[in-house]
């Protein structure tokens, strides 16, 4: 094993920095020696999240106080914007595992009409590796930076990625029905979105407007050699975690279900998290929450040659802190499974 890695959370408060370091305060091969926050300096982590136990964390502290040049890794579970400035500063100081979505573009145009945000160090885009590791695997063991995909285009990626690479599906025609539980929109959301009087409420927002979209386009149409088009709904379910995508796409011409499941199970045969389940296996956030598993189950479509996907993550996991944590152990020597098997 290598020598244990130093590493600094900076943002460290939210629903995805809580989370990081609950992993990364029990994984055997790395040391926090920073934790970030604006809001919150001297305060102690554990009062955040109650199941966060380690005594020997360090208080929280302000950003401008963080030596990167003595860390080995730093992770940013920072809003857009914020990431950038930081990495303008400190890009060749040390290793950075940035969680927003500053560095997972590759056009600076594109980011500033998805976000509203010029974006200040367009020039640094291309040194960031798209960290979804069973895609991109050898790419991030040789890297120094990593932008961790969004939890919806995990979830959409992971199982079409294969599909149009192989060529079994049509590019053109891919709908996309996804829903997320609401910790995904950040510790801003208002939990009266989704419950009134003691009635849950369910509904979707953005359709095909989503900043997402983006992302999910730009990585699908590396591999496929015809245009990608897709409509994408997403959806917020009255749940704290997990993330669900049902994916319907039509079959190129002599393609059956028997060569999806075929094409999906070899290219994830070696996956550690990436796991084909068969019809009678219930997919469900029960099976999903709390690891950083993506379950892939598939059906056909009983009335034209189409298949149906349900692709099924813990958004907050593999989603978004297990992905980042997953990325540092591949690019830091380490087995992809450290530390995130028992959560």
């Amino acid at each position: 094993m290598r020598k244990t890695i130093t590493v600094a959370v900076l943002g460290s408060t939210g629903y995805v920095g809580l989370e990081l370091i609950y992993i990364l305060s029990r994984h055997p091969g790395i040391e926090i020696i920073f934790l970030g926050s604006e809001n919150f300096p001297n305060k102690d982590i554990k009062e955040f999240d109650k199941r966060i136990t380690n005594d020997t964390l360090p208080k929280l502290d302000l950003y401008k106080n963080i030596d990167p040049t003595n860390i080995d890794v730093v992770f940013l579970a920072l809003p857009h914007i914020v990431s950038q400035n930081f990495v303008k500063k400190n890009i060749n100081k040390t290793n950075i595992i940035d969680l927003s979505a500053d560095f997972r573009l590759d056009d600076s145009e594109v980011y500033r009409n998805n976000y509203n945000s010029k974006h200040v160090c367009p020039y640094l885009l291309n040194n960031f590796i798209y960290g979804l590791p069973e895609i991109n695997f050898g790419l991030i063991r040789n890297c120094n930076n990593i932008a961790v995909p969004g939890c919806y285009p995990t979830s959409i990626l992971l199982p079409l990625v294969p599909l149009l690479k192989a060529k079994l599906i049509n590019s053109y025609n891919i709908i996309i029905d996804s829903k997320s539980g609401y910790s995904g929109a950040g510790k801003k959301f208002d939990e009266r979105n989704i419950s009134k009087d003691g009635m849950l409420n369910f509904y979707n927002y953005n359709t095909n407007e989503h900043r997402h979209i983006c992302e999910i386009h730009q990585e699908l149409s590396k591999i496929s050699d015809t245009e990608v088009k897709f409509s994408f709904n997403p959806h917020i379910l009255p749940i704290f975690r997990g993330m669900m995508s049902t994916i319907y796409c039509d079959l190129n011409k002599d393609i059956s279900s028997y060569d999806i499941n075929e094409c999906l199970t070899k290219f994830y045969s070696n996956a550690s998290f990436v796991k084909l389940i068969d019809k009678q296996e219930r997919n469900d956030f029960f099976k999903v929450q709390n690891t950083n598993n993506c379950f892939i189950k598939l059906f056909d479509h009983s009335v034209s040659s189409k298949i149906i996907i349900v692709s099924l993550i813990d958004n907050l996991l593999k989603g978004g802190s297990g992905q980042a944590v997953q990325c540092m152990n591949i690019m830091f020597g380490y087995d992809e499974k450290l530390g995130l098997e028992n959560n």
